[in-house]
């Protein structure tokens, strides 16, 4: 059996992919929004609600979807998921109302919550401590990806059929994916094209919690007993909203406070998923840089990614200042880089803290209060958009942000202490 060199990066390669048609599944509601408005009279509470629904869902299914990928593992957990969430997305194609809208986003919402879990999980299974943080970079890329060919692929689809066209095309990508998934990945121990050089340094590079796959798991009560899921789980609360904010409203947002139409929205609503790339990669590189230059342990790096992101977001916090629409681009870029780095972070916080066999359900849980808070928000933006404006709301969501870094300071624990890690050579 041929062996593949570095086939780490390759299964990440395959995790990223997953994100990236999660995120367009997810953003293409946001997008194709303008346009509903027209032909469905759609207003901007009634898309809140949609938006809400779909939040709703995504945040009660985390922690089930969690305890499912560990019950059944990251293959076949995942795959299901995926084969749904595709079905969830077509199905969008058919409704006629804002409540069949509403109804068919909460399925898509409900079958993606097991997206974040599952690529930490498989995070977990095939990387080293001190890699980790690059691949969860390089599979969070995946989201914004997702988000930026969103505005292209569907405003296409609907200029050259109709909106319902737009929600068939992405529900089909979602299925061949799954399809790929299915055949493609396997755990490092039943991957017979990994070397036995690179399973070695995966390997010894864990966390011993890690390499263990027979280790105890804790119950649901023992993790929501734990100060360290706290420490994680109010930091996400508080940043959520802003990523839910930008993927879900940004479109929105330019139509009416800037008047954009479909084409200028396809032409501009991507750029800030394009920064939020660079921070999900340079997120995932930043840990390895301050644990190399300042000797910090790899906890407290993780803080200092989270605290450069959360202090970045006061730039979009004052979007409400500027009146010309590129500045706000702008700042929005700003804010897109800011966020997926402190994002990354803190989902990496996940699998640094807790075992193998509980990795999943506590970054489900941890998820579940994340998208709590993004769904009251986005119940906010719906109530609010239209009298208070979108600056106020940008500049509650950048002093979240500000809370949420001064969490992870004072109540994550650094099991280390002032002793920075030392990692195993690269393969």
């Amino acid at each position: 059996m041929k062996k593949i060199k570095g086939l780490r990066w390759y299964m990440i390669g395959l995790v990223t992919l997953g994100t990236v048609l999660g995120y367009l599944t997810r953003n293409s509601i946001a997008v194709a929004v303008p346009e509903l408005q027209h032909t469905m009279e759609l207003t901007t509470q009634q898309y809140g609600y949609i938006v809400a629904a779909y939040s709703a869902c995504y945040t009660l299914m985390q922690p089930v979807a969690g305890y499912v990928l560990d019950l059944l593992g990251t293959r076949l957990g995942y795959g299901l998921f995926a084969v749904l969430w595709a079905i969830f997305c077509m199905s969008t194609a058919f409704a006629t109302s804002w409540q069949g809208l509403a109804f068919a986003r909460a399925a898509v919402g409900a079958a993606e919550a097991a997206m974040i879990p599952g690529g930490l999980k498989a995070t977990s299974e095939w990387f080293p401590a001190k890699e980790r943080p690059k691949a969860v970079g390089w599979f969070n890329v995946g989201s914004s990806i997702g988000a930026m060919l969103a505005p292209p692929l569907v405003v296409w689809a609907i200029m050259i059929h109709s909106w319902e066209m737009a929600f068939v095309l992405v529900g089909i990508l979602s299925a061949a994916w799954a399809a790929l998934w299915l055949c493609n990945y396997r755990k490092p121990s039943e991957q017979k094209h990994l070397s036995e050089e690179e399973r070695d340094y995966i390997l010894s590079g864990q966390e011993a919690r890690l390499k263990d796959g027979n280790a105890k798991k804790a119950s649901v009560f023992q993790i929501l007993g734990n100060r360290q899921f706290w420490g994680i789980a109010l930091p996400r609360f508080l940043a959520e909203p802003a990523w839910g904010t930008m993927n879900a409203w940004i479109p929105l947002f330019m139509a009416k406070t800037y008047g954009f139409n479909l084409k200028e929205i396809a032409l501009f609503a991507w750029m800030p998923m394009l920064f939020a790339d660079l921070g999900c990669v340079l997120g995932g590189y930043m840990p390895a840089f301050f644990q190399k230059h300042f000797g910090v342990t790899l906890i407290v790096s993780r803080r200092l990614v989270v605290t450069l992101g959360g202090v970045l977001m006061i730039a979009p916090g004052l979007i409400g200042l500027f009146t010309s629409p590129y500045i706000a681009i702008a700042v929005l870029c700003v804010g897109g880089f800011a966020h997926q780095a402190l994002s990354g972070a803190l989902i990496t916080l996940s699998s640094d803290v807790f075992g193998k066999n509980e990795v999943a359900t506590a970054n489900g849980m941890t998820g579940m209060a994340a998208w709590t808070a993004s769904t009251l928000f986005a119940l906010v933006v719906g109530a609010l958009a239209d009298t208070l404006g979108f600056g106020p709301l940008f500049f509650v969501l950048a002093c979240l942000d500000l809370c949420a870094v001064f969490c992870v300071w004072f109540i994550l624990r650094d099991p280390e202490g002032r002793t920075a890690r030392k990692a195993p050579q690269a393969a």
